[in-house]
């Protein structure tokens, strides 16, 4: 299946990115081709709202990173939209951004099975899921019931919009990466190839705190 459709099916992943490796990009590949989508439009986090004590690296850092991986999948693109907008990074505000632009869009919101099992916590939680589907990412052999129990208070007709969609390499985890870098151990085959290469030239991770912003998901 190519990354152009007749239909505009969108898949927006959004993450902090810090760093992007193979298990985000392994997940919004599985993502476009299992649910036939034109694109997917990675999304690196301004202001994350929660987890306000940790810190990030800069926007220009895990945008740069971004870039790199995606370089050579035409069907993956980049969107600042969160770095460039001040304030917290609300995803109902970022899918409702997308809507304006692509009105007859139809979107799916890409993220981890850990991070929707606290969806009923984030702002404007029903709001977001009257406008787009949610894709649990999560490794084989995950147990849908542990969602559904965490989920519990979810109407029914927002339930079906979210899909869990088991994916292999989601083990994989910035906050690793990161402790590796910091220890000085290799990260190799974690992450692309130009992505370590500039790592290594910013000197990324390699202090436990360095200057950014509060860290929201990985």
């Amino acid at each position: 299946m190519g990354c152009v459709g007749t239909a505009v099916r969108i898949g927006l992943m959004g993450g902090t990115f810090d760093p992007i490796h193979y298990g985000h990009l392994v997940a919004a590949e599985d993502a476009r081709y299992e649910l036939g989508l034109e694109k997917v439009v990675f999304i690196p986090a301004g202001q994350p709202p929660h987890k306000p004590k940790e810190l990030v690296s800069e926007a220009a850092h895990r945008v740069a990173m971004v870039r790199l991986a995606i370089a050579t999948n035409p069907c993956f693109e980049l969107s600042t939209v969160e770095v460039e907008r001040p304030g917290p990074s609300y995803t109902v505000d970022t899918v409702a951004a997308f809507r304006k632009q692509y009105p007859a869009g139809e979107f799916y919101f890409i993220t981890g099975a850990d991070a929707v099992a606290e969806i009923l916590s984030w702002h404007r939680a029903e709001e977001l899921l009257t406008l787009c589907r949610v894709v649990a990412v999560t490794r084989p052999g995950y147990v849908l019931d542990n969602l559904r129990e965490r989920l519990a208070g979810l109407d029914a007709y927002l339930w079906r919009k979210i899909r869990v969609l088991p994916v292999p390499g989601v083990a994989i985890s910035s906050t690793a990466i990161r402790e590796r870098v910091r220890e000085g151990r290799p990260i190799r085959y974690l992450l692309p190839d130009q992505v370590e290469a500039y790592i290594k030239e910013q000197g990324l991770y390699r202090l436990r705190v360095h200057r950014g912003i509060p860290r929201d998901q990985d």
